[in-house]
């Protein structure tokens, strides 16, 4: 979720280092691992009312549901139609990277117009590119 790596640390640490000094440092971290273990403490309350509030018949309920994401995905598609994007997807990003794969590397170069439907020309020393005036 945040991307913290070990240097990421190392660098937060000494700013708190230097911000809140030697002294105050113990004290300020103590009362951070507090703020965060109330916030969960508070958390997992609100989850268990809305568990009691739901009823019997939603005792199962998970929570991770609720991510547009993950809801989309579960209602809306079945596990075939799931696998069938996917597939759909990669293929579609296989084909692509190959089809522009020569363009990308003219252009590179500076050589290559790639055209609205996705040829490619080559172009000549001091030759211009066709401009299309429709599509400004």
């Amino acid at each position: 979720m945040f991307d913290l790596s070990i240097t990421k640390i190392l660098v937060l640490a000494v700013i708190a280092l230097i911000v809140f000094g030697p002294n105050e440092l113990p004290k300020v971290a103590a009362q951070a691992g507090r703020m965060l273990r109330d916030l969960r403490k508070i958390a997992e309350g609100a989850k268990a009312d809305l568990r009691e509030g739901l009823g019997p018949e939603f005792q199962e309920f998970d929570f991770d549901d609720l991510n547009p994401k993950n809801f989309v995905r579960k209602h809306l598609f079945d596990e075939a139609e799931q696998q069938a994007l996917f597939d759909q997807f990669t293929s579609t990003t296989a084909a692509t990277t190959a089809a522009m794969t020569p363009a990308l590397a003219g252009e590179a170069n500076g050589n290559v117009n790639v055209n609205g439907n996705g040829s490619s020309t080559i172009l000549r020393d001091g030759e211009q590119p066709p401009f299309d005036f429709e599509a400004t």
